[in-house]
């Protein structure tokens, strides 16, 4: 038996237990260097816990997914946060579930813009890179260093996604 989906837009008050939306907010935009650069400060924080452990920036490359697609893990980081930021300017999913007794509830999904991203809380049940339509990079900022900082959890009967329509 397979449970569907519904795909949702991603916005900050509804992505809000899972983490941040990362996106060009006006109410924290500062003019810098002589008022030629717009600046978006804090738009989200980052968390590495543990001896050694320090925040590093990665390039990820998302092959993207074929639809009707089925949702049968998730994944957490105990030791730190994870952000992704598209750099191509290309739409993805975001699939996150609360936790329910140290396991993934049912998952939620939606579809992020291209101009937003998304930081994942540490310990927050999320599912791995959902490119759409074209390989995508992202701009990844998270933790690295000694400890297991990767959790996944497999279901027992998986959640299937439909296509997008955006």
């Amino acid at each position: 038996m397979t449970h569907s989906l519904q795909i949702h837009p991603l916005t900050k008050s509804v992505f809000a237990p899972f983490g941040d939306v990362i996106e060009a907010d006006p109410a924290s935009m500062r003019f810098i260097n002589g008022g030629t650069t717009e600046r978006f400060h804090a738009l989200a924080a980052t968390e590495a816990l543990g001896d050694g452990a320090r925040v590093i920036i990665n390039l990820f490359r998302g092959q993207p997914r074929a639809f009707p697609y089925e949702i049968n893990m998730m994944e957490r980081h105990p030791l730190g946060s994870q952000s992704f930021s598209p750099l191509l300017g290309t739409p993805f999913l975001v699939v996150v579930s609360a936790d329910e007794d140290g396991r993934p509830g049912r998952p939620k999904v939606f579809l992020a813009r291209g101009d937003q991203g998304v930081n994942y809380r540490r310990n927050v049940w999320h599912h791995p890179l959902m490119s759409l339509g074209t390989p995508s990079d992202f701009l990844v900022v998270d933790r690295d260093g000694p400890g297991n900082n990767l959790e996944e959890f497999y279901f027992d009967q998986p959640y299937i996604i439909g296509k997008p329509t955006s």
